[in-house]
């Protein structure tokens, strides 16, 4: 049984695979045709899929349930006031239980730990929908949203990161990496990216003909940079740090000035939601901004994630 619980576990071809489904899956949606709905809502029709869901969420919420509905599941949303998981009952014993009732389990919970805890004991594939260190859901999505508009195979490209070396960037880079984009990731001084993050970074550019740096120069970091991308400075769970953090994160948001050194027909990414800190309203709204495609996105490549794990058994040589 195979589980998604980050993008350093798939080989390059089984990530590509994801980002063509989910490119798949988007044309059959955008397309309409209700003969190719009913085919597609038969896959899991009578299943049931749950989301065990610590933070709240708008976009993982909405494309999960999404797509458990694209393909005829119930979705049962299982937030942190409805079960009793780490309160009064054991991850462990809580694992077991909902597992031998549904078909899959989305989830975005607090710590990594609790990820691997899952996929230890549960007895359906499990799908890692956020944690404190990966965001492959998210990874799949801005891989698909950057081949949409600049396609990685017919031209070479590079991505920026501006911000904190988060969860977000640390499944982006890999992903990015995998179809041969050029990755530079810019942080503050005093925030490095994860160790084993820029091994495995660094290994999966020299296997792919593509270049990854880290930085605390973000000026560098975007300088001829195709794809300009950041997220908040302060994660939840952090409030209470803010102050400090913004301090730390000075030189760092995302403006006109900055993004005056990258390439001329660049693209602006977030993965939202955004706040005023890490990007200004000209560059969020302006002619280079995607951000509302990107989010769209999110339901196909929770599609995508539902028909090989799921639907095909974790068969990446099966087809949709």
């Amino acid at each position: 049984m195979r589980h998604l619980t980050s993008i350093k576990d798939l080989s390059d071809q089984e990530f590509r695979i994801l980002v063509e489904r989910a490119e798949h899956f988007k044309k059959l949606f955008k397309a309409n045709d209700i003969n190719e709905t009913q085919k597609q809502h038969l896959k899991l029709l009578g299943k049931t899929v749950a989301l065990i869901f610590s933070k709240r969420s708008t976009r993982t919420r909405l494309s999960s349930e999404g797509a458990a509905a694209y393909f005829g599941a119930l979705p049962m949303f299982l937030g942190k006031e409805d079960i009793q998981m780490g309160v009064n009952e054991s991850f462990y014993d809580t694992t077991k239980v909902v597992s031998s009732m549904v078909s899959c389990i989305f989830a975005r919970v607090n710590k990594h730990s609790e990820i691997q805890e899952l996929v230890a004991h549960s007895s359906v594939p499990v799908i890692n929908s956020l944690c404190d260190k990966f965001h492959p859901l998210q990874a799949i999505c801005d891989v698909l949203t950057i081949k949409e508009h600049l396609d990685y195979n017919k031209r070479k490209l590079k991505v920026a990161w501006v911000g904190d070396a988060n969860n977000v960037i640390n499944d982006m880079a890999i992903a990015c990496l995998k179809v041969g984009i050029d990755v530079s990731v810019s942080s503050p001084v005093g925030i490095e990216l994860d160790a084993e993050i820029c091994e495995i970074a660094h290994s999966t550019a020299k296997s792919n003909n593509a270049k990854f740096v880290f930085t605390h120069n973000s000026t560098e970091a975007v300088k001829d940079a195709n794809i300009v991308v950041t997220d908040t400075f302060i994660s939840m769970g952090e409030e209470f740090a803010k102050v400090a953090k913004l301090k730390q994160f000075q030189g760092f948001q995302v403006n006109s000035e900055l993004c005056s050194h990258a390439a001329r027909d660049y693209i602006f990414m977030h993965c939202l939601p955004r706040h005023h800190e890490e990007v200004t309203e000209d560059i969020f709204y302006g002619e280079h901004s995607i951000v509302f495609e990107q989010a769209s996105n999110r339901l196909f490549a929770a599609m995508a994630a539902l028909d090989v794990f799921v639907v095909n058994k974790g068969d990446f040589s099966a087809g949709p």
